[in-house]
């Protein structure tokens, strides 16, 4: 099974509404764990922002589940936009998992100059691309079946922010391939 996801990022420490607090990670990375020893995920593929993603690529790794990384833009700049700018340790695991991706030839960098949130919605769109060329190639070498080969994953609030809410987008574009969405909650 080839698991696409997308997913909320830690809240920020002056954040109005609860989506996903610091004092939660450790309780999502075990609902993301147990999820992806039950679908029997083979890949992961998402971007490496603090909270979901990173926790994903962390318990992946921890499974030996090939994990492929989706950047919009140079890594430096990524990590500094949407890692470490919020609570918690996570640039050290961000560098950790970025370079063992690295290492297997896994990452993706848009490169796109984008400074709006088109790039991210662009890479909502690479994030399922690949796990759909993932599982193609899969299927063709006999390693996957046909049927549900790939799943969508949202970890999130289960409320969308409206119209620019890219993970809400995520469920959106990954409905529109028919590709099965399937929700990790971050709230108790």
């Amino acid at each position: 099974m080839i698991i696409a996801l997308a997913g909320r990022r830690i809240d920020a420490s002056d954040a109005e509404i609860t989506r996903f607090p610091l004092h939660d990670a450790a309780l999502v990375r075990e609902r993301v764990y147990q999820f992806l020893i039950h679908r029997k995920a083979t890949a992961l593929v998402c971007s490496a922002a603090c909270g979901a993603d990173l926790l994903a690529l962390d318990v992946a790794g921890e499974l030996g589940i090939e994990r492929y990384i989706i950047l919009p833009f140079a890594q430096d700049r990524f990590r500094t936009a949407s890692v470490t700018d919020r609570p918690g340790e996570w640039g050290t695991l961000f560098d950790r998992i970025t370079k063992e991706v690295q290492a297997a030839k896994h990452l993706m960098v848009l490169s796109e100059p984008d400074e709006d949130n088109n790039i991210f919605i662009t890479t909502n769109k690479v994030i399922l691309d690949k796990a759909l060329t993932i599982a193609q190639q899969a299927i063709h070498n006999k390693r996957e079946q046909a049927a549900n080969s790939v799943l969508a994953v949202l970890v999130w609030d289960g409320q969308s922010r409206g119209q620019d809410d890219l993970t809400a987008n995520f469920a959106d574009e990954a409905r529109m391939r028919g590709i099965p969405v399937f929700e990790i909650t971050t709230v108790k």
